[in-house]
């Protein structure tokens, strides 16, 4: 059904975003897929017949952007918790799939329960189902907002884990040829905070011939995850949740002990939402933590700079890599909790946490980018270390 047209600062977690022409609640797969490709086919993407206008795929340098192609936009939209919109109206089709579905497809080869979720559940409540079921894999993953659908495009992850350690499939549908396919975990590519899903967005090889911007070029129908049948956590990776449940970092613990230290410690940097709290009034952590090279890592970090081991990605090999921490690399270049630009600036670092920028009430989403650059330009300026946003930017460049 088509909703009110709200602006979509009411729909993400940041609170920033414009009204859009159009905003669309589907409730089922089959209205999903013809929002999108109605709105494809307006902006002239598609044929009549429902293929891409793409002649010759290879000449990537010839072929229109999404956005180009039509002043309309597509957003598909989840929770609204990994998004930085623009204030602007928004001139395009909004839509939100509102199934909540989930599905017992059986057990693999290995006796792992296999558990299919509608792209519109919200992801903690499949944690929390999951935890209750004794079904183990997950419990670390507690907490972040957001829905199943935009779980494998970031590769969320948290606290040691991340949805690629259980993830087995993702249903989608192709923009680019109009049909339903199954990606694998493979064929995803998933990297930190990365996928070949994400990676179309701005990449012209993964999408086909043309970069999608605001969605890219898989709309995320359902995801297929593997679960052990245990009432013990995976192993607990992460030395703060180990030392928060009183276990070694490897030793396993039961599952409802876990997520409830994972929502703890969530909690206590506002990374659990909470309408009467401003520190939550964010898009998360706001830049990825930096990988570089050890040879770059020793030039340019000082020796007390964490350092941590970079797990192997599907798309590179990591090998020789070392991940350091956004938050620290904030901190030390001098920009504290709280920090805003001028001293009633409504755009502030939070106040637990230096990684998520917040909305005290009244940002805009230029005061947003504005501190956003501010913070990623010192940080630049003192290591040489250039920070990566994470949120998807809608309208917007930082």
């Amino acid at each position: 059904m088509e909703g009110q047209p709200v602006p979509l600062r009411q729909r993400t977690t940041l609170r920033t975003g414009g009204v859009p022409t159009l905003y669309v609640e589907a409730g089922t797969e089959n209205h999903l897929i013809e929002v999108v490709a109605e709105h494809d086919r307006a902006a002239g993407l598609l044929r009549s017949d429902g293929t891409q206008k793409i002649d010759n795929p290879s000449a990537w340098h010839s072929v229109p952007t999404a956005s180009e192609s039509s002043e309309q936009g597509l957003l598909v939209l989840g929770g609204g918790s990994n998004l930085v919109v623009a204030d602007k109206p928004f001139s395009g089709t909004v839509v939100t799939d509102t199934r909540s579905d989930l599905l017992v497809r059986g057990h693999d080869r290995d006796g792992r329960v296999l558990v299919e979720a509608t792209a519109g559940t919200t992801w903690d409540d499949l944690v929390s189902h999951t935890v209750m079921q004794r079904w183990s894999g997950l419990e670390a993953l507690s907490g972040i907002p957001g829905t199943v659908g935009a779980a494998p495009i970031q590769n969320i992850g948290a606290y040691g884990r991340e949805i690629g350690d259980n993830l087995v499939s993702v249903r989608a549908y192709d923009r680019l040829t109009g049909e339903v396919v199954s990606l694998s975990r493979r064929n995803l590519a998933l990297g930190y905070r990365d996928s070949v899903l994400k990676r179309s967005l701005h990449e012209l090889e993964p999408g086909g011939g043309r970069t999608w911007k605001n969605t890219g070029r898989w709309v995320v129908l359902s995801v297929t995850l593997e679960l052990d049948e245990d009432r013990l956590s995976a192993p607990v990776r992460y030395g703060e949740l180990a030392r928060t449940i009183g276990v070694e970092v490897g030793e396993r613990a039961p599952g409802d002990e876990v997520r409830a230290a994972v929502l703890e410690l969530r909690r206590s940097k506002g990374m659990v939402l909470d309408p009467s709290d401003h520190d939550t009034w964010s898009a998360g952590s706001f830049f990825t933590n930096p990988i570089l090279s050890k040879r770059d890592a020793d030039e340019v970090l000082p020796f007390k700079a964490p350092r941590f081991p970079v797990q192997n990605s599907d798309r590179d090999p990591l090998e020789g890599k070392v991940k350091t921490s956004a938050a620290w690399l904030i901190s030390q270049t001098g920009f504290e909790k709280g920090f805003g630009l001028t001293p009633g600036a409504q755009a502030r670092l939070s106040t637990k946490h230096v990684l998520a920028i917040t909305n005290r009430g009244e940002a805009t989403s230029d005061d947003v980018v504005a501190l956003a650059r501010a913070v990623r330009d010192g940080v630049e300026e003192h290591f040489g270390v250039r920070l990566e946003p994470e949120p998807v930017q809608v309208g917007l460049t930082i």
